[in-house]
């Protein structure tokens, strides 16, 4: 397994109310990839202020960064949905 799976496995789940690659988000937190990467987009944030601005390990958001990798397009979408 590499870092970037052992950090998904560790971190990540999926939604069991909003079921989809789309809507899968930090165990035992509720937050959202999508709602993360957003986050992490917005200019000068980076994997530092998201962990703090959302009360959660720097390695959950590493977590969700390789999860968006993996998934971008699917992410992307909903981040495009969400900003209508």
């Amino acid at each position: 397994m590499d870092r970037d799976e052992a950090l998904i496995a560790q971190y990540l789940e999926p939604n069991p109310n909003r079921p989809g690659a789309a809507d899968w988000w930090v165990k035992d937190r509720g937050v959202s990839v999508w709602a993360l990467v957003g986050y992490w987009k917005t200019p000068g944030q980076d994997v530092e202020s998201v962990a703090r601005a959302y009360a959660i390990p720097p390695e959950a958001v590493e977590a969700a960064l390789a999860y968006y990798r993996r998934h971008q397009e699917l992410i992307d979408d909903r981040l495009a949905a969400n900003a209508v």
